[in-house]
């Protein structure tokens, strides 16, 4: 008995291999920080924490005694895939693909809601349900296993059909495959899936880049030390268009880039590619004895544009430093004189047109000119 329930083992290994290489651009990895625990991490993807189940059997976790999981541990969340139809496939094809086994189509028929007769339509959007796979303890039954993963005890049918099981009873450490049809990410969760998946692909084709220009350094190296400087010009500013460049790349190919310019003449243009590898590195400096003069002269140059723009520290209303670019103040301008003939003349007009309110004794000085007139 021990031989056989291990045969079925390996051969339903065989199986859950050829599944998984067609849903393995499907599954996600999550690096457990602190203070996450299964159901919290179920209920962030899945909008669920009865899904925690999933992520123990998935991950190969025991779910007696409770899941432990420690900060740092990478789990894979299984979520269901879509597959747009192609000409020619049908039902059997695509579970062989899906499944590796063809008697196992009626997963997607019910799934997709399709009539057991007709073929899948070229063009359409199918769900695929993923395949958890959960090893069975002494007191798993079948009962047991579809309240757990389907919540509720009907769906003991479909789990007995999918795995080809002769019979209801389960032995200790069998292989079982649960098809989840509902195992949808939730808003949250396809949110979390699209930065992980964006940070994974960007990952490799940035170091991949990086590499590419470590490798290609040398060459720009010998065509500055071989004189042949529009080579190097034209390399250093390919490298560095490309972008993903790091900032010791920058440094590096900035500095051929400027001494190349120097030599051909563009010395404005050489003190900006020193001043941007100082921008990087401000410590940066040049071999003073195997640089040549002109060159030196162009980075002094370089050095001080970038100090005259450096911030400088300044400290806020809570005794903190922080810095700010340094602003030139405008120039003060002398007043100009005003000559005699652009003052405008007084006129009694211009007395009466200020509010009767400004001055609390400004109808006084003409009551006394009415008074000594009357005199």
């Amino acid at each position: 008995m021990k031989r056989f329930l291990f045969a079925c083992a390996c051969l339903l290994l065989l199986v859950v291999g050829a599944a998984s290489s067609a849903l393995a651009d499907e599954t996600l990895v999550h690096v457990v920080r602190p203070g996450e625990t299964l159901a919290s991490i179920a209920e962030m993807y899945y909008g669920s924490a009865r899904r925690e189940s999933v992520l123990v059997a998935e991950n190969g976790l025991t779910s007696e005694g409770g899941s432990s999981i420690v900060v740092g541990l990478r789990l894979s969340i299984p979520t269901v895939s879509y597959h747009r139809v192609q000409e020619g496939e049908t039902w059997a094809v695509l579970a062989t693909r899906f499944y590796g086994d063809p008697t196992r189509a009626f997963v997607l028929i019910e799934a997709n809601e399709a009539a057991s007769g007709e073929q899948p339509d070229p063009g359409a959007e199918l769900l695929i349900p993923y395949p958890v796979r959960h090893v069975a303890s002494q007191s798993d039954t079948l009962r047991k296993l579809s309240k757990t993963y389907y919540g509720s005890q009907k769906e003991e049918k479909t789990i007995r059909r999918f795995n080809q099981m002769k019979h209801a009873w389960i032995g200790r450490g069998q292989l079982l495959l649960m098809p989840i049809e509902d195992l949808v990410l939730s808003e949250k969760g396809k949110k979390l899936a699209a930065d992980v998946r964006a940070q994974a692909a960007e990952g490799g084709d940035v170091r991949a880049k990086q590499e590419e220009i470590d490798a290609e350094l040398p060459t720009l190296r010998e065509h500055v030390r071989r004189g042949r400087y529009a080579d190097a010009v034209a390399m250093a500013n390919r490298l560095l268009g490309g972008g993903d460049v790091t900032a010791g790349q920058t440094v590096a190919i900035q500095r051929e880039l400027g001494t190349a310019l120097v030599a051909l003449g563009r010395n404005d243009l050489a003190q900006e590619a020193f001043a941007a590898m100082l921008v990087e590195q401000p410590f940066t400096e040049l071999d003073t004895v195997r640089t040549s003069p002109k060159v030196l002269a162009v980075f002094e140059r370089a050095q001080a544009s970038v100090a005259e723009h450096k911030p400088e520290p300044v400290v806020d209303a809570q005794g903190k430093k922080t810095s700010r670019a340094r602003k030139e103040e405008p120039e003060k301008k002398e007043p100009e004189p005003v000559r005699d003939s652009e003052v405008p003349p007084k006129s009694a007009s211009a007395s009466t047109s200020k509010p009767a309110t400004s001055t609390p004794d400004a109808g006084r000085p003409s009551a006394r000119k009415d008074k000594d007139g009357g005199r």
